[in-house]
């Protein structure tokens, strides 16, 4: 296999991803290149340890409502504030990273993955909670999040602007990035050095893949570190 990554589209390069990168070892280049706080924190998972998210961040900030409406007042025109629109905002390839309330509430839902999944995008990443989680895997609609809980966001958040800078934990996350995640993490790898950062990813994906062979073959680890400098 050449041990150059080519791609024409973002359709492509994520198809490669996916086949032949992971998130660590794309963490492992970053981290040789200076970009050192680039993994969202370990309490955003998959769903179902299965799924696969890359794709371009659509940024979504959400913030929590202090006052909940009696049940006899009306909770507004825009419960959610902009999450409609922000949601329908949503391009093909693009992967839906909402950060910004507290976790008091899910962020996101089955009838929300479907809306997304109609429209092309490729995947959900939650700074919180998800709900309807068998409506979701029944869509089979990457989701990342800290887990599920029921409770609805109408009256306890909503969305104040999207396609923003944000961060999440030490993560600074800019519209455009590319998100990359799997059962070990998710990172983001910021625009402006992802050509490198996958080249290099890709060289040495390709390289643990001879250690790997030479390993099983019975080479140690110190002899495969100072044969290959991989391990």
């Amino acid at each position: 296999m050449t041990m150059e990554l080519k791609w024409n589209s973002d359709t492509e390069l994520f198809a490669l991803m996916r086949t032949h990168l992971f998130p660590a070892v794309v963490g492992d280049v970053m981290d040789t290149e200076g970009l050192r706080y680039q993994f969202l924190p370990p309490q955003i998972r998959p769903i179902d340890p299965a799924m696969v998210v890359v794709g371009r961040a659509m940024t979504v900030l959400s913030h929590d409502v202090f006052r909940i409406p009696d049940k006899e007042e009306e909770a507004g025109p825009t419960p959610f504030g902009l999450m409609m629109e922000a949601l329908d905002s949503l391009q093909p390839q693009e992967v839906y990273v909402c950060t910004g309330g507290s976790p008091d509430y899910a962020l996101w839902g089955e009838l929300m993955s479907c809306r997304a999944q109609y429209v092309g995008a490729v995947g959900a990443v939650l700074h919180g909670y998800h709900r309807d989680t068998k409506g979701i895997l029944d869509v089979n609609f990457p989701t990342f999040s800290f887990g599920a809980y029921a409770q609805d966001q109408g009256l306890r958040g909503k969305v104040v602007d999207y396609r923003v800078p944000i961060a999440i934990g030490r993560v600074a996350i800019t519209p455009g990035d590319i998100v990359f995640g799997d059962q070990d993490g998710v990172c983001v790898i910021p625009r402006e050095h992802e050509e490198a950062i996958l080249q290099a990813a890709w060289t040495k994906a390709m390289g643990e893949n001879t250690v790997r062979d030479a390993i099983l073959k019975g080479m140690g680890a110190e002899e495969a570190f100072r044969t290959y400098g991989i391990l």
